[in-house]
């Protein structure tokens, strides 16, 4: 079998760590691991099958040699190194918000479209971690019954801002429970026992960046433009896993009965539903797994098609770095790279 130089960009961070870690789970065949950061973290080490390895400067040269290169170090380093990377003969796959809106560039979760990760150019997207658990949940109504109309509110955990926002709530939640007051710094206000209707910044609409990628991107994952949707994105004091309610129209008629079948045979689902003995999705269950949650699933009654449902997954993994190493294992198990 043959294996592969594996460049990780941002190997220090919340979800580069994370995808060191899957990598080395799902057994993926890297022949040489390549942990990428900025220059800040020269000197630092991360582990890889049982070997402390040393982090690089992310430089155009650091992807000489490499075949697959997952980057998560945000949309100004993509935009800058995507390109450097890809012509010395790598594949990107980018976790940031650079390319996914660019119709060059294939936006993919593996249980949705991978069809599309076939016509790349050398970059393929990885969506954003709320609309990744989102649409895997929305594939399989959509194929029976076509999807009209989604409303999204999404809770998202503070690691979705990264390693300094954990320690934040917890900095923050100690200085609160000891009397004393909180000092926000990586979030706008306090988010210790506080809740944020507001991720990235907010535009002339009145809505936020995160808000229009749920809506743009379900489009382009899907393939299908007529499906409306409308999110409200809010940050919750949860340390690591994403909660969604989601209302869904459809254009036939559904029963919670038969959406439960549909979703029990999905890819990549797990349906946890059995409120009346507390049997529900939960992020500190969700937390560490690779799946997306979904329960919570009951008619909406005040329209003749609805359904309204709750979605939970680990955004790190199923939001980030496992969508990744999963794109990537279609290219290899199908000879594309």
């Amino acid at each position: 079998m043959r294996r592969y130089n594996v460049a990780v960009v941002g190997a220090t961070g919340a979800v580069g760590r994370t995808m060191i870690k899957i990598l080395q789970e799902r057994k993926f065949p890297v022949k040489r691991l390549l942990p990428l950061a900025s220059a800040r973290s020269n000197g630092h080490a991360v582990e890889f099958m049982g070997e402390k390895i040393l982090v690089g400067e992310a430089t155009p040269a650091a992807f000489e040699g490499v075949d697959i290169a997952l980057f998560s170090a945000g949309q100004d380093v993509s935009r800058n190194l995507a390109p450097e990377a890809v012509k010395r003969g790598a594949v990107v796959i980018d976790n940031s918000n650079a390319f996914r809106m660019d119709a060059e560039v294939p936006l993919v979760v593996p249980e949705v479209n991978p069809q599309d990760i076939r016509w790349h150019k050398g970059i393929i997207a990885n969506p954003n971690c709320s609309t990744i658990q989102m649409v895997v949940v929305l594939k399989p109504i959509h194929d029976r019954a076509k999807i009209k109309r989604v409303v999204v509110s999404t809770y998202q955990a503070v690691s979705g801002t990264g390693l300094e926002a954990i320690e934040e709530l917890k900095l923050q939640s100690r200085q609160l429970l000891n009397g004393g007051t909180a000092e926000p710094k990586v979030y706008p206000h306090q988010i210790a026992f506080n809740i944020l209707p507001h991720i990235d910044v907010f535009d002339e609409t009145g809505y936020s960046k995160e808000e229009w990628k749920m809506v743009r991107e379900t489009k382009k994952i899907m393939g299908d433009e007529s499906i409306a949707v409308t999110a409200t994105t809010v940050r919750v004091p949860v340390f690591n896993g994403h909660s969604e309610s989601v209302n869904i129209e459809t254009v036939e008629k559904l029963t919670a009965e038969e959406a439960r079948e549909i979703l029990s045979k999905a890819p990549g689902v797990k349906v946890a539903d059995d409120p009346q003995h507390g049997v529900y999705p939960l992020p500190a269950v969700v937390s560490g797994q690779n799946e997306v949650f979904v329960g919570r699933i009951r008619e909406d009654f005040s329209i003749p098609c609805g359904l309204n449902m709750w979605i939970v997954a680990d955004n790190l993994r199923k939001g980030a770095a496992y969508n990744a190493v999963q794109i990537a294992e279609y290219m290899v198990h199908n000879s594309l790279v």
